[in-house]
């Protein structure tokens, strides 16, 4: 439980920021991996990496300086000292989203195909930040007498000397296991946009408990609820009609939604008003991977994905 790690000189690597660098990481490759299992292009990954980054930032800034409003307002100079550790995962997260709906609408890709490729990166990306929110001592949970307790010496955020449930750990394994089990679905799912719609349903149940546990509740409130947890509920729901939309879409054959190279949507497996199936040239519902001899435009993505070829 110690932030900083190793001094030498004027450098100070913090473990905050080395578990956030690490969790970027470990998500770009994990994507760039995936990408190329999935015949997406991997070369819009980073591109879009870069996007959501940079919304993601806006709006976990954003979220925070919403639920510090009353302190911004006293003294604006908290905006300024808190430039630096002032972020809630929730902004991070819907600006992220954001970030990467405007670069699929940019580059006219299927934005389904990489939602469903973005998310479990960043559910294994917060398994290593929330570990880097324990070598801080933010995020804390409430004081206990349980032997799993654990107690801060030194934490600029955390009450020292206060034996303290450990949230961030408890987040960072949910997170982990969270990354996990998305990959299992992706093997398994029937149409685009459903892994998207099952990190939204578990994440939210998840932070939704685990903020009855946290100790750090001047985070802003709705009613009775942590600003966290009324997020929560609307995520959740959008979740579920983004699992239960695909479930139906898949239910009449339409297997994604899908952009074509000149930005018009298309449904394939539809049948047109003729009866007869309307699929462009070279989107045929045979040209996925796995398909013998299969031309797969780059940047488009189908629900019977390569993982499930893989795991054949």
């Amino acid at each position: 439980m110690k932030n900083d790690l190793l001094t030498i000189g004027p450098v100070t690597i913090h473990g905050y920021g080395l578990m956030i660098g690490i969790g970027v990481i470990a998500a770009y490759l994990t994507a760039e991996y995936r990408a190329k299992k999935l015949k997406l292009d991997p070369d819009q990954v980073f591109s879009l990496v870069i996007w959501c980054l940079i919304f993601g930032g806006l709006g976990s800034k954003l979220l925070f300086c919403l639920t510090t409003l009353d302190q911004i307002l006293a003294d604006p100079s908290f905006l300024l000292h808190s430039l630096a550790n002032g972020w809630v995962v929730y902004g991070g997260l819907i600006g992220g989203v954001l970030g990467g709906f405007l670069f699929c609408r940019h580059k006219k890709i299927n934005f389904l195909s990489y939602f469903d490729l973005a998310l479990p990166s960043v559910a294994l990306a917060q398994g290593f930040g929330r570990i880097g929110c324990f070598l801080a001592g933010c995020c804390y949970g409430l004081p206990t007498d349980s032997p799993i307790g654990i107690t801060f010496t030194s934490s600029a955020y955390a009450p020292n000397g206060v034996s303290l449930i450990p949230t961030q750990l408890i987040s960072s394994g949910l997170d982990f296991l969270h990354f996990f089990v998305l990959l299992f679905i992706a093997k398994r799912k029937k149409a685009e946009g459903q892994v998207g719609g099952f990190y939204l349903i578990f994440y939210s149940v998840g932070r939704f408990i685990l903020e009855y546990f946290r100790g750090d509740m001047a985070r802003g409130s709705v009613g009775e609820l942590s600003t966290s947890q009324f997020i929560a509920v609307f995520t959740l729901l959008a979740g579920i009609v983004i699992v239960l939309g695909s479930r139906y879409m898949a239910s009449r054959g339409v297997n994604a939604f899908l952009t074509g190279p000149d930005g018009t949507a298309f449904w394939p497996n539809a049948a047109d008003d003729t009866g007869e199936e309307s699929v462009p040239d070279g989107n045929a519902p045979d040209a996925r991977e796995g398909a013998p001899d299969a031309d797969v435009p780059e940047g488009v993505g189908y629900g019977d994905s390569a993982e499930k070829e893989e795991e054949k």
